[in-house]
């Protein structure tokens, strides 16, 4: 089968046939790929972020959609012929141990979840199993992008009705956080952001106010909105450490800063309100429980409580894997989705 591997950090990924092991350990399950979302979680992978890679080669990916073909012993959560979402959030069933692939007569390692291939051996508490007649183009987004973005808000910044968001950074989990934030009525909705399209796409799900990251005056401008004494919250998906000191700095005294994003370098604030009532706090992945929440969003959609629709802007195959990433990283995108299958 075929598959993107990170054989070098900063470098594209090679695309090349590999082999899977032939016999599924207790807990895992053999999923084919369907599609699979690009996080920047994964560009973070592939420039070594967190520091050096120990693993390498691996595959990557961590959002994707896709039919069971066989499950191992002690899987009880999903069956073959499901259709499942592929998620890097645990949720309930086995926690199994790690594939080992082979790559030109060699060891390839993977994680509990990888989806750049067309085939998977994958975790049971990884998947998520949804009705056949769901959309599985737009699966993947409940792999990371939507129960990460709904976690900040439900989970993490426990957003009140009426309380003021700013968010930070405007793209796939961004735009999700947007859409939250006004499913809960808050208000209003500022987002801020590099690119314009994102901005009047994300006016497209909720947001009241938009502003180019460098518009002069910014704090002013937002003040004018808001008020002087600053926002309920302001949520941060870019990790820039520059960008979370000025979210934390237009939160008020009670307000909250949520950190979705890693932070590139360390980061300076003045922390005496933190031992009152002021509140910084970095997301898991919004403390999300796929198992339990993505069922609920399905609902919501089907009901047309929320939409997906316009979140997904570009779509390439496996094969054009490092072209998805280049866009990807040049942030004129909303969800950039891989085709798998022919």
């Amino acid at each position: 089968m075929k598959a993107a591997i990170l054989v070098k950090n900063k470098r594209p990924l090679v695309v090349d046939q590999i082999e899977l092991p032939k016999k599924l350990k207790f807990g895992q399950v053999l999923v084919k790929i369907f599609y699979s979302g690009i996080c920047g979680s994964q560009i973070n992978e592939i420039d070594a972020t967190k520091g050096p890679d120990k693993y390498l080669p691996h595959l990557l990916g961590h959002e994707g959609s896709g039919l069971v073909e066989k499950v191992g012993e002690g899987v009880k959560r999903v069956k073959k012929g499901d259709h499942v979402v592929l998620h890097w959030r645990k949720s309930s069933g086995i926690e199994c141990e790690s594939p080992k692939y082979r790559w030109k007569g060699k060891e390839l390692n993977a994680g509990k979840v990888t989806t750049f291939s067309e085939k998977a051996i994958v975790s049971e508490n990884r998947l998520t199993p949804i009705p056949k007649d769901f959309d599985l183009r737009i699966a993947p987004l409940f792999g990371c992008a939507v129960p990460t973005a709904f976690g900040v808000v439900n989970n993490d910044a426990k957003i009140k009705i009426g309380q003021s968001v700013i968010i930070f950074g405007v793209g796939g989990v961004g735009l999700n956080i947007v859409q939250a934030a006004s499913m809960v009525s808050a208000n209003p909705i500022i987002g801020i952001d590099v690119k314009k399209k994102k901005i009047d796409l994300g006016k497209k799900f909720g947001l009241t106010h938009g502003f180019l990251s460098k518009t002069k005056d910014l704090k002013k401008k937002i003040s004018k909105i808001i008020g002087s004494f600053g926002a309920d919250v302001a949520i941060d998906t870019t990790g820039i450490s520059k960008v979370i000191e000025q979210a934390y700095n237009l939160t008020n005294e009670n307000g909250k800063t949520i950190l979705v994003g890693v932070p590139n370098n360390k980061i300076s604030i003045y922390s005496l309100p933190l031992h009152f009532n002021k509140v910084l706090k970095g997301s898991h992945g919004g403390s999300a429980m796929p198992d339990i929440e993505i069922p609920r969003y399905i609902k919501l959609m089907k009901k047309q409580k929320m939409s997906l629709k316009n979140l997904i802007t570009h779509q390439f195959n496996l094969n054009e894997i490092n072209k998805a990433i280049k866009l990807f990283r040049s942030g004129n995108t909303g969800r950039i989705i891989i085709k798998m299958v022919k």
